[in-house]
């Protein structure tokens, strides 16, 4: 059996080109992002029946605000 010697070359010029240290970290961001890809597709519907079941909260009253404001305002 043969070893395909363009596979060698071809890991010799990415060694080259990029250096020791920085093809961990592009393979390590390369895992990260297939990851984050499957769990976006797994978890996808997952995601919004959580949203669509959470009540947003209600904002403060403003009128109450306001009227206190130019009670404040008349009285002084």
């Amino acid at each position: 059996m043969e070893f395909p010697m363009h596979w060698l070359i071809i890991l010799v010029v990415i060694l080259i080109l990029f250096g020791g240290r920085k093809i961990p970290e592009l393979m390590r961001g390369m895992g990260e992002g297939v990851r984050g890809f499957k769990e976006g597709m797994s978890g996808g519907n997952q995601n919004q029946d959580k949203t669509s079941s959470t009540k947003p909260t209600p904002p403060p009253p403003a009128d109450e605000a306001k009227d206190a404001e130019t009670k404040d305002k008349k009285d002084a």
